[in-house]
C-alpha cells in the first residue's frame, strides 16, 4: 500500500514538475465491403472542445467520400446535435428504454453524415448497464446502414460509460490542450484505459493551441510520463489553433470548416483528416467487447 501511494505521488509530481513554465486503400472483408474504423474521441477534462473536433472531423471525412456515423456517447448531456443546429424527435434514451429501434433514431447531418443523438437531462442512462452495452452492440451491428468511420463522442471523465465506449472502438483520439489541468487528467485517462482495460494504444490531438511548438511540447510531457508509469504506446495525430471563429461556428451551429473553409484553423482539421484516412487499420478486433465486431472477425480471418 505505501508502495503504491508513493508512486502516485511520484506520477503527480512528475506531472506538476513539467507542466511548471519553462492516403492508403481501405481494406475489404470477404464480402467485399470495407472494413468499417471506430474511433472513439474522448478527454479527461470538459472545455477542451472535443465535440467541436468530432464535428469538424466528420464534416472533412464525409467531403472526402467517406460515409460518416456520429454516436453521441454522452447520454446525459448531449451536444452533437446542438452543434449542427439539428433538433431530433428521438435520441439513445429513447432506444435503451425499448421505445425506439436504432435506425429509427438515426438524423441527418450536413454532408451526409448520420448522427445517433442522445438525450439529455436523463440520469438514468448515464451509467448503462450490461444488458444496455450488448443491446447497443448488437444493434450497431445488424444495422443495414454500412460506414467507412464511427466517430463516438464520448462524455468527459472515466465515467464507467467513457471506459466502455472508449473499449468498444477501435482507436482512441485522446483531445486535450496546453492547459496543466488538461493535460494532467488526459494522462488519468489514459492509465486509468491502460491499467484496467488493457489499451495499449493512444492518439493524441491537442486544442486550441498558440502555435506548434506548443503542442509538441504537450505531447513530450505526456510521452516522458507514460514513458515512465505506463505501457503504452502514444501517437501525436495533430493540432487545432485557439480561433475566435470556432466561438462564432458554435453561435451560428455549423462547423468551422463550413463557414470559414480557408481559415488556418479550418487547414489544421483538414489535416487532421488526412492523418486519420491514412492510419493504419488494426487488423480485427482488440477484443470481444467492440462495435462491429463481428465484420471485424470477417476481416481478420481474411
Amino acid at each position: 500500500m505505501a508502495d503504491h501511494a508513493s508512486r502516485s505521488t511520484d506520477q503527480a509530481c512528475t506531472l506538476r514538475a513539467m507542466n511548471s513554465p519553462t492516403s492508403p486503400e481501405r481494406p475489404e472483408t470477404k464480402s467485399g465491403q470495407t472494413a468499417t474504423r471506430v474511433f472513439s474521441i474522448t478527454s479527461g477534462k470538459g472545455g477542451v472542445g472535443k465535440t467541436a473536433v468530432v464535428a469538424n472531423l466528420a464534416v472533412l471525412l464525409a467531403r472526402m467520400g467517406k460515409r460518416v456515423l456520429i454516436l453521441d456517447a454522452d447520454l446525459g448531456l448531449a451536444n452533437i446535435d446542438v452543434v449542427f443546429g439539428l433538433a431530433p424527435s428521438h435520441n439513445l434514451n429513447h432506444f435503451f428504454s425499448g421505445e425506439q429501434g436504432l435506425e429509427s433514431i438515426l438524423v441527418d447531418g450536413p454532408e451526409g453524415i448520420k448522427i445517433l443523438p442522445a438525450g439529455s437531462g436523463v440520469q438514468r442512462f448515464t451509467r448503462l448497464d450490461s444488458q444496455q452495452k450488448m443491446r447497443l452492440l448488437e444493434a450497431l451491428d445488424s444495422m443495414n446502414n454500412d460506414f467507412d468511420f464511427v466517430l463516438i463522442d464520448t462524455e468527459a471523465g472515466i465515467s464507467e460509460n467513457v471506459t466502455y465506449f472508449n473499449t468498444a472502438a477501435q482507436e482512441i483520439i485522446v483531445v486535450t490542450t496546453p492547459e496543466p489541468t488538461a493535460i494532467t487528467d488526459a494522462y488519468a485517462l489514459m492509465k486509468l484505459l491502460s491499467n484496467q482495460y488493457h489499451e495499449k494504444h493512444f492518439n493524441l490531438v491537442v486544442n486550441f493551441i498558440k502555435n506548434e511548438d506548443e503542442a509538441l511540447d504537450v505531447y513530450r510531457k505526456l510521452t516522458m510520463v507514460a514513458n515512465r508509469y505506463l505501457d503504452i504506446s502514444l501517437d501525436y495525430i495533430g493540432s487545432i489553433p485557439r480561433d475566435r471563429l470556432m466561438v462564432d461556428a458554435i453561435r451560428k451551429q455549423q462547423t468551422l470548416v463550413q463557414l470559414y473553409p480557408d481559415s488556418r484553423t479550418s487547414q489544421a482539421f483538414e489535416a487532421l483528416a488526412r492523418t486519420v484516412v491514412q492510419e493504419p487499420q488494426t487488423l480485427g478486433p482488440k477484443g470481444s467487447i467492440q462495435f462491429f465486431w463481428k465484420r471485424l472477425l470477417e476481416f481478420g480471418a481474411k
